[in-house]
């Protein structure tokens, strides 16, 4: 049966089959806009943003792609000779990610990771995946399960977006409506809207980078490297807080 659901999945699949594919996101407080495009989960390592491309130098060893999509990032680290696995809550973003040539990868959600200990050396959350740990205690409580099932010295490779790099003031609005809800200001409650397809209700959670450096505190993490870019997105290298180096910042020019 037609999985009515899968909104997500739908857009991936309809662009793989070469028809016309988008992305409507709907916010709770009545709140739509359109994302950057469904051709963005297929793009070749070119035609990413420069703090993506800056960012894969941390990648090494066993990788864990959570919400790997259409398999962009997978892929090109597959074929650089890597041993990936990539996770997607998205029965048909999966079933496009095999096709298109992605040799691991799981039906899973973020809160269903469940992997032995010294599974993976890199875990990579790019595209603004850190926004899937939903909230921050739900991000302590997953970052402390990536902290047991990763090598001594993994590191999580995390893009994100500051909520407060915004003059909409619809946005504005929203940081108040979630802090009276004793939410975090990025805190997002959203669904994908794709033709006739809605899918269901999830947080989402962007932060700025001092906020990012709060949540770690306590789950065995740290940020050793924020890599800026021009407006409001950023990627964080984030190590295991045992390491000796210091946080750094690189900012693209």
């Amino acid at each position: 049966m037609e999985n009515m659901k899968d909104a997500f999945g739908q857009e991936i699949w309809a662009h793989f089959k070469g028809k016309d594919s988008f992305e409507i996101i709907e916010r709770d407080d009545g709140y739509f806009d359109s994302s950057a495009g469904v051709k963005i989960y297929f793009s070749k390592y070119g035609c990413w943003p420069s703090i993506e491309r800056k960012a894969l130098r941390f990648v090494r060893g066993r990788v864990l792609d959570v919400g790997c999509g259409a398999g962009r990032h997978a892929l090109y680290l597959q074929g650089k000779g890597l041993d990936v696995t990539g996770i997607d809550n998205s029965p048909l973003a999966i079933k496009v990610s095999r096709l298109r040539g992605l040799k691991k990868v799981r039906l899973m959600s973020i809160t269903q990771v469940d992997f032995k200990s010294n599974s993976f050396d890199t875990i990579i959350m790019l595209g603004n995946n850190f926004g899937l740990f939903g909230s921050q205690k739900r991000a302590r409580w997953l970052l402390k399960k990536l902290h047991r099932m990763t090598s001594s010295d993994a590191m999580i490779i995390a893009e994100s977006n500051d909520p407060y790099r915004t003059d909409n003031p619809d946005h504005l609005r929203y940081h108040g409506y979630n802090r009276r809800r004793g939410r975090m200001a990025g805190q997002l409650r959203i669904r994908v809207r794709f033709g006739k397809y809605t899918g269901n209700w999830f947080d989402y959670l962007i932060v700025s980078k001092k906020e990012m450096k709060h949540l770690l505190k306590g789950t065995g993490w740290r940020v050793k490297q924020f890599i800026s870019s021009k407006g409001p997105s950023y990627i964080a290298a984030i190590e295991k807080a045992h390491s000796s180096s210091k946080s750094t910042e690189y900012r693209l020019q």
